[in-house]
């Protein structure tokens, strides 16, 4: 017997869940038969606690300190609650209040179960708990810590990930944080300030022990239909019906077997868009998510039915929330050749961007500043500042983008859009599929589309393409090894174009935090950022080239030479890698074909 089986056997006796207890017991006894795929299992399974990071938790559900289960997320809650704690005793130099916390969740397998047992013990540490009454979307949760004025909130979710995982995703608010900063998801130093906390918690007990965490019986308060309600009718405000009266628009609708099934097509028709098909076979939750390979609207295939749907009704648009609607993809009929497109993240976020610069709302806003990701194209930049608004770039993911001071609009080009600050300091697709359809529609009553604002901006400020290239390698360990031989030796140039400016990411700057990425530019502006992933043996590459356009005739090779440059801009960061690993192109990003049923076998966290 090997000590992870002992560990496991211990585990297994005090596991509070008798399903993930039986199911470890029948790894250990597989293992200990020889097969060699259950001994892997069991070893990946103990191989060291889940790392909480400025993503909480996520992994695939199962037993072990390595996998998503009662366990974990009990010591995750308990590190939280200690966490409030620790930031009531210091504020103010000691000044005493009771901090508060709301706990929301979607429909995967476990999460009321996560979220149920995150409410009991945030109640029994003393914390005044919310827990709302139903699986509801990640915006709705987000929306709640600052409409109930909490400290923070708690997200069980897993978005987009395969239908196996589960993750807890943690917010700050109320006095706990700066004012521009509540509501929005953790970042350092609390995120290792709470995984002290945990790991204080794990360490008083033997593996599996978590019976000196209380739970209390009662005493939190379940909030559901008037909080739902209230931001349904707080983003139904945001369409403009005196600006853009404008609803004739047929509108498909997926959630893709998640949680915005109910709050998305409400939303979309209390603002006048009455005419919104959903996909049926896709409306309801279902934590398996029968219908699509990967429930991720990035994907090959993911939006297969929603555009069979829209072609059979004649629709204008189709709109696909990602299983916790924090996301929205967006597909049209181009009419220059008469196909269904997805979107790229990057067209959408400059659509909205045009859509807002003219908002009433942003042109009250003293001081709007428009944010997105430096991954993310520099079109909206330009938007911006043709529009006279300020701009800035941030770090990857939302945690950076919602901190903006001023924030009126930011997005980033993994189909995560933030419209509405003030009611959602995160993403919310929800409310970005609303504009959308918004700008659709009066567009439509003039006779337009789309794809003519996209060719606008190209006319404007250049055509801006691009695309991820994923560079696959053989383990974690060998992206140090590429980070390093990139910036002894990077690509010369770029499509034949020498590199003008390069910059190291992680030595930071006033503008942004240090991070483990490299940013190339060219002297014709192609541009490449190279960062690791954090989760998987890959290198992310994000790809820009900018070709000008001098008319509309010239749009079509415009839209030729940019495929181009993008191979090519490809093809040198290839050589500069040296062929290691799998170099491809991305899969499933918007703005390629939309009729692919190829199944991606990316893990996305």
């Amino acid at each position: 017997m090997t000590d992870v089986h002992e560990t496991a056997r211990q585990w297994a006796a005090n596991d509070p869940d008798p399903a993930t207890a039986a199911a470890l017991r029948a790894l250990v006894g597989a293992a200990q038969s020889g097969h060699a795929a259950a001994a892997a299992e069991l070893a990946d399974s103990f191989a060291g606690p889940l790392a909480f990071g400025t993503a909480g938790l996520r992994a695939a559900l199962g037993p072990g300190p390595h996998r998503m289960n009662r366990v974990v997320v009990r010591r995750a809650a308990a590190g939280v609650a200690a966490h409030l704690w620790a930031l009531a005793a210091a504020d103010d130099g000691g000044a005493s209040y009771v901090p508060r916390a709301v706990v929301g969740y979607d429909a995967r397998h476990n999460s009321d179960v996560f979220a149920r047992e995150s409410a009991a013990i945030f109640t029994a540490a003393g914390i005044e708990t919310f827990l709302l009454s139903a699986a509801l979307p990640t915006p709705v949760l987000a929306y709640a810590v600052r409409a109930l004025g909490c400290e923070a909130g708690v997200m069980v979710t897993a978005s987009h990930n395969p239908p196996a995982d589960n993750g807890y995703k943690v917010y700050l608010g109320g006095r706990a944080v700066e004012d521009a900063a509540r509501g929005v998801q953790i970042v350092a130093p609390h995120d290792s300030a709470i995984a002290a906390h945990i790991a204080a918690v794990s360490d008083t007990a033997s593996a599996g022990d978590v019976s000196a965490i209380a739970l209390a019986a009662d005493g939190w308060t379940v909030v559901g239909g008037d909080l739902v309600a209230d931001y349904r009718a707080a983003v139904v405000r945001l369409a403009d019906r005196a600006a853009h009266p404008a609803r004739d628009l047929r509108i498909v609708h997926t959630s893709m077997h998640g949680v915005g099934g109910e709050t998305a097509p409400a939303i979309l028709r209390a603002a006048g868009f009455t005419d919104v098909a959903v996909v049926p076979a896709q409306a309801d939750p279902d934590p398996d998510f029968p219908t699509v390979a990967f429930p991720n609207p990035e994907e090959p295939g993911a939006l297969d039915l929603a555009l069979a749907l829209a072609a059979e009704v004649g629709a204008d648009i189709v709109l696909a929330n990602d299983p916790d609607a924090d996301r929205v993809a967006v597909a049209a009929c181009d009419p220059a050749t008469g196909a269904w497109r997805v979107l790229r993240g990057d067209e959408v976020g400059a659509l909205l961007g045009v859509h807002l610069a003219a908002s009433a709302r942003v042109s009250a806003q003293p001081g709007a500043v428009f944010a997105n990701s430096i991954v993310s194209s520099r079109l909206l930049g330009k938007v911006a500042a043709a529009r006279g608004i300020a701009h800035a770039q941030t770090l990857t993911g939302f945690k950076w983008i919602s901190r903006v001071p001023g924030l009126a609009f930011g997005y980033e080009e993994a189909l995560g859009y933030c419209v509405a600050p003030e009611l959602v300091r995160d993403k919310d697709g929800m409310s970005a599929g609303l504009l959308v359809a918004e700008l659709a529609a009066e567009l439509k009553a003039c006779g337009r589309t789309l794809f003519d604002v996209l060719d606008d901006l190209a006319l404007a400020h250049g055509l801006h393409a691009g695309e991820p290239l994923s560079v696959r390698v053989a383990g974690l360990d060998v992206l140090g090894t590429l980070m390093s031989r990139l910036r002894r030796a990077g690509p010369a140039s770029l499509d034949g174009a020498p590199i003008a400016r390069f910059t190291d990411l992680s030595a930071g700057s006033d503008a942004l935090p240090p991070t483990d990425g490299l940013l190339y530019e060219s002297a014709h502006g192609a541009r490449v950022i190279v960062r690791p992933s954090g989760t998987e043996p890959k290198l992310k590459c994000y790809l820009e080239v900018v070709v000008p356009v001098a008319s509309r005739a010239g749009l079509p090779a415009a839209k030729a030479e940019a495929q181009r440059q993008l191979a090519a801009v490809a093809a040198d960061v290839r050589a500069a890698l040296g062929g290691a690993g799998d170099l491809r192109a991305a899969r499933g990003r918007p703005g390629q074909s939309a009729t692919s049923t190829t199944p991606s076998t990316t893990r996305t966290r």
